[in-house]
C-alpha cells in the first residue's frame, strides 16, 4: 500500500474529513449488521418495533363480551291486578273435587310476568273469608308443584292460570257441607291488588265448596301460577 504525503492544509484538512467519513460509514454498517443478526434471533420483537399498531393477540375480545350460558337481564315488571282481566275457566268437579282455572289476562300495554301462588281468598254469602292453602298438587286440573316455578312472562293479550279447588264431599260424620264460596277475592303473585269475581262454576253446576277435612280445616285450595300447556282441560 503506497502513502501519499500531504503538504497543502487545506488538502490535509479534506482528506481528513474524507477518512473520518469513512470510518464512520464503515462503524453504521456494522451496527446495522449487528441489528439485522439479532432480528434474526428476535423475531417477534423486531415485528413489534416495525409495526406500532399491531392486531390484537389471540384470545382477545374486542367490544362488549357475554358469558356462555347466561341470560339477558329480566326487562318486565311484575303482572298488577289493575291490568290484569281474572276470571274462571274450564270449571267442573272430578274425583271428589270441584273447580276451575283461574285465567290472568294480560289488559296493558306491556309485557308482564307472573310467579308463585296468587292470593285466593273464598267469601261466602254471609262474608265469611277463607284463605286458600297453596296446594302442592290437585286432582283437578292434574297439576304438581315443581321446583324451580315457572315465571310465565305475558304479552299483551296472553295468560296464565292457576287451579282452585275444594272438596265436594262431606267429611267424616257430616251430613252435607258449609255454605259454598259465592266469591273470590284474587290477587296476582306479590299482593299488587285484588279483584273479586264470582265463584259459580258453571262446568260443576254449583258455587265453589266451602267443604272442610276429618279435623275441620277446609279443603279450598290454589295452585302456583302455571300456562295451561302444563294442566289437563278438554
Amino acid at each position: 500500500m503506497r502513502f501519499q504525503l500531504v503538504r497543502d492544509p487545506e488538502a490535509r484538512s479534506a482528506a481528513g474529513h474524507r477518512l473520518t467519513g469513512a470510518v464512520a460509514r464503515s462503524r453504521a454498517a456494522a451496527m446495522a449488521a449487528l441489528a439485522a443478526a439479532a432480528c434474526g434471533f428476535v423475531v417477534a420483537a423486531c415485528a413489534g418495533q416495525s409495526s406500532p399498531a399491531a392486531a390484537p393477540s389471540a384470545g382477545r375480545t374486542e367490544g362488549p363480551t357475554r358469558v356462555p350460558g347466561s341470560s339477558a337481564p329480566a326487562s318486565t315488571d311484575t303482572c298488577a291486578a289493575a291490568e290484569l282481566k281474572v276470571g274462571l275457566s274450564h270449571t267442573g268437579a272430578i274425583a271428589g273435587q270441584a273447580g276451575g282455572y283461574l285465567t290472568f289476562t294480560n289488559e296493558g300495554r306491556a309485557p308482564c310476568h307472573m310467579t308463585g301462588w296468587p292470593l285466593v281468598t273464598g267469601l261466602t254469602a254471609a262474608g265469611t273469608a277463607t284463605p286458600f292453602r297453596h296446594a302442592q298438587s290437585t286432582m283437578f286440573g292434574a297439576w304438581h308443584d315443581a321446583a324451580p316455578q315457572p315465571v310465565v312472562t305475558l304479552q299483551p293479550g296472553d295468560s296464565a292460570y292457576a287451579v282452585v279447588a275444594a272438596g265436594d264431599q262431606p267429611a267424616g260424620t257430616s251430613a252435607h257441607c258449609p255454605a259454598p264460596y259465592v266469591r273470590l277475592r284474587v290477587g296476582p303473585p306479590g299482593g299488587a291488588g285484588t279483584a273479586i269475581i264470582a265463584a259459580w262454576l258453571p262446568g260443576a253446576g254449583s258455587y265453589l265448596p266451602a267443604c272442610t277435612s276429618v279435623d275441620g280445616s277446609p279443603t279450598a285450595e290454589t295452585s302456583a301460577i302455571t300456562t295451561l300447556s302444563r294442566l289437563a282441560h278438554g
